[in-house]
């Protein structure tokens, strides 16, 4: 009954943790607008960009991606804590559990901010925050997605288009890199998630109106 108590805390967390609308509130806090109405409508870092600047879009990229770590770290921690500091918990083996509850904690926190309970259940791609637990769970995975995601977008200036094939890079190395079946799983999940999450970006990739970097949006609050 312990160990399910402490299962359920993990992913609780690990989704409210994801589901903190960045975007959202860096739009309240520094221009007071709902994102939501400008721009791309979406509640994510290249939508901050677009309508609330660079530095602005910046922190919200740096904050979401910190949101995926952090849900990983946390279960982590807790599980550490919980099976070894005390004598009330029953003795489990960490090295078998820790991954697969990485693994539904990360995926917990993409839905979270997808789907964030403070925002009605919508929310953004969960690509920044798929990054952030990528790095957690395995930082050269995470790391050549990044890379990835970074040559991309200087060559093409489309960050939708540099998202999906960051995270197609990510399933590459996850296999490429002998990690633990869990995580194998947590980046195809995750990436397929992902990548469906693009569907209206893709249907503008394919239909040739997908915005670049830089671009300006007609659909900006002007004040």
């Amino acid at each position: 009954m312990v160990f399910w108590i402490v299962c359920l805390a993990g992913l609780v967390v690990a989704y409210l943790v994801g589901s903190m609308p960045t975007a959202y509130l860096a739009g309240k806090l520094l221009k007071g607008i709902d994102i939501r109405e400008y721009g791309s409508k979406s509640v994510g870092a290249t939508n901050a960009l677009r309508v609330l600047g660079k530095w602005p879009g910046l922190a919200v990229f740096l904050i979401d991606i910190l949101k995926g770590a952090v849900a990983i770290i946390f279960v982590r921690w807790l599980y550490t804590r919980s099976f070894t500091s005390s004598l009330d918990m029953p003795p489990i083996d960490l090295q078998t559990y820790l991954p697969w509850a990485a693994c539904l904690a990360g995926l917990a926190a993409l839905l979270g901010h997808s789907r964030s309970v403070w925002l009605n259940f919508t929310g953004g791609k969960s690509a920044a925050t798929g990054l952030g637990v990528l790095l957690a769970i395995s930082w050269p995975v995470g790391l050549g997605a990044a890379m990835a995601f970074g040559i991309f977008l200087t060559v093409s200036r489309i960050a939708s288009l540099s998202s999906m094939l960051a995270v197609l890079v990510s399933v590459a190395l996850v296999f490429s890199l002998e990690n633990p079946l869990p995580y194998q799983l947590l980046v195809v999940a995750g990436s397929t998630y992902v990548i469906v999450r693009h569907r209206a970006n893709i249907q503008r990739l394919l239909s040739g109106t997908e915005p670049r970097i830089g671009q300006s949006s007609s659909a900006t609050p002007s004040h």
